[in-house]
């Protein structure tokens, strides 16, 4: 773990190694302008606590994630957003370091744009899945 901490931008990033557009701070919390951004505003929000998934991550240091996204739709006035968050590469995650995504989506060409490929269900099989998830909550 320590080998990746090292070699994580968004550590070097938290520890000052790496400058960036810092929009906010705290002892637990970082907040950053997106360098490779998909629309104007594009910001990142990190927890300083370095872990590759939202699993790997203490919820004490998940408590201000939202609370600051919400800011930062409001200081860009984004009218239409995203918050987006993904966890391993299969989902798109290119940075080994959980962190949460508010995308403005200002147009049809700006922004994240998102397939939704809508499944069948079969409702006895969706109870199945229910009971199972529900009884692990």
């Amino acid at each position: 773990m320590a080998s990746k901490m090292a070699s994580c931008i968004f550590c070097k990033i938290v520890k000052g190694e790496i400058p960036c557009f810092k929009l906010f701070e705290s002892d637990k919390t970082l907040a950053f302008l997106d360098i490779m951004p998909l629309s104007r505003g594009h910001a990142l929000v990190i927890p300083k606590v370095h872990g590759e998934k939202l699993t790997d991550i203490p919820d004490d240091h998940l408590t201000e994630i939202l609370p600051i996204a919400k800011k930062l739709v409001i200081a860009t006035g984004a009218q239409e957003y995203n918050i987006l968050q993904n966890n391993g590469k299969g989902a798109h995650q290119e940075v080994g370091h959980v962190h949460f995504h508010m995308i403005p989506k200002p147009n049809a060409q700006e922004g994240l744009g998102i397939g939704w490929p809508q499944q069948k269900t079969d409702m006895d099989k969706l109870k199945a899945l229910f009971e199972e998830i529900k009884s692990k909550m």
